[in-house]
């Protein structure tokens, strides 16, 4: 397994991380045993990086990963977590958090659902409009001091918030959504990072299924994301999944899926960048592994830039009402 480091002064990963979102939440239902084989097979095979939120399956997420990792060399894998999401008894969101005093109460609990002394980066899942941010990476670089936290990333925000919190402590990381068809943060968040020594973790990267070659319409089930995506929705759905054939065209050249194609794309936007694919099962997992041998050519790079241009999806990325809550949504 090929490693990445995070920025300057992030850890030493894997080329690709394995997010745990889809194991508990927002994509119906998934099988706990599955889960946890795939967690094993992702360390098996190299892959380090583990993402979670403590809001994923409230709490769910983390005591699958504790129960995943258990008897693993703890030096052996990291820990992305994200905190700050509210959520009420129905699983809906009443909003965010970012508080000191909160920031603390929330690493105390997922340390405790995890089952470990600390976390390697912590970051807030969303910018809390209510507190300024220097005060939330204040209060997490207290616990970096304190040993409980290795080192701080960010999640969905703007340039200029991304700039104001490596003011207060080092940013190792921006976790963030990235693929073909969700480019907008080449315009000017992905030249901060570079700027600033940042990494970028790009989740997202088949966009939900969307890109992935697998998907077909009327595929989500019920309490899915993407039932409510506007990606997903009607018209927008037929024109994105036109665009999957292109992308077909170039696997076909590669003898690779088409998931592959579209992974191996966003890890050769740099070496600052490592995917995350959210892979539910082991044989989605073995074709995401792929992507690390597949090398796309200049050409190739060329002929999938251009044909997958910033905005070309059909739909927003998340419905509007949810698109308020995401500050890298905001130009400068």
């Amino acid at each position: 397994m090929d490693k990445r480091t995070l920025g300057r002064s992030g850890p030493t990963v894997s080329a690709l991380g394995l997010g745990c979102m889809g194991m508990s939440d927002f994509y119906g239902p998934a099988d706990r045993g599955e889960s946890i084989a795939t967690i094993h097979a992702a360390l098996d095979a190299g892959i380090t990086l583990l993402d979670t939120g403590d809001f994923y399956g409230t709490g769910h997420n983390e005591l699958l990963i504790r129960e995943a990792v258990a008897g693993r060399d703890r030096d052996g894998f990291q820990l992305s977590v994200k905190f700050g999401a509210l959520r009420d008894p129905a699983g809906g969101f009443t909003g965010y958090d970012g508080r000191p005093l909160a920031v603390k109460n929330f690493l105390a609990y997922s340390l405790g659902r995890l089952g470990v002394e600390h976390i390697d980066i912590y970051r807030p899942a969303r910018l809390d409009p209510n507190v300024p941010i220097e005060d939330t990476i204040g209060a997490i670089s207290e616990l970096v001091q304190a040993g409980y936290v290795k080192h701080i990333g960010l999640s969905e925000v703007s340039a200029d918030t991304i700039r104001r919190a490596h003011k207060v402590h080092p940013i190792a990381d921006l976790q963030i959504e990235y693929s073909l068809i969700s480019r907008g943060i080449e315009a000017d968040i992905l030249p901060t990072c570079r700027e600033l020594g940042i990494g970028v973790t790009a989740y997202g990267v088949l966009s939900r299924g969307l890109i992935s070659g697998h998907w077909q319409k009327d595929h989500a089930a019920a309490r899915d994301f993407r039932s409510v995506s506007p990606r997903f929705s009607g018209a927008n759905l037929d024109a994105n999944l036109a665009l999957v054939e292109r992308l077909r065209e170039v696997a076909a050249e590669l003898g690779a899926s088409v998931a592959q194609v579209a992974i191996a794309w966003v890890a050769a936007q740099g070496a600052d960048i490592v995917p995350l694919v959210g892979a539910r099962r082991r044989d989605r997992l073995t074709e995401a592994l792929g992507a690390l041998a597949v090398k796309l050519t200049p050409a190739q790079l060329a002929t999938l830039a251009g044909a997958f241009p910033p905005d070309v999806a059909a739909g927003g990325r998340y419905p509007q009402e949810h698109l308020v809550h995401l500050d890298s949504e905001k130009r400068n």
